[in-house]
């Protein structure tokens, strides 16, 4: 949950810079509000790469034993399709 709190404090420190740029037209909090999205960025792709990992590392197995019964539930369906009727002439 660290990553979570880093995130919300990067974007609540962020509110200043952005009412100085949109509501008073400041173009240096314009720049900081620049940096600041490109940490964000940085952050969140960050948080991703972790998040991705941990799925992938914990228990593989369940996932695959989940994936199965999908498996045999379209089999029928694909199945069930008939070939197109033929023309007549």
């Amino acid at each position: 949950m660290s990553n979570f709190s880093q995130l919300k404090d990067l974007v609540m420190g962020l509110e200043s810079d952005f009412e100085k740029f949109y509501d008073k037209n400041n173009s240096a909090a314009g720049t900081r509000v620049r940096k600041g999205m490109q940490e964000l960025k940085n952050m969140a792709q960050s948080i991703r790469t972790e998040v991705q990992n941990a799925k992938n590392t914990a228990a593989p197995a369940a996932g695959a034993a989940k994936a199965a019964p999908a498996a045999k539930k379209a089999a029928p369906a694909a199945a069930k399709k008939a070939a197109p009727a033929a023309k007549k002439k």
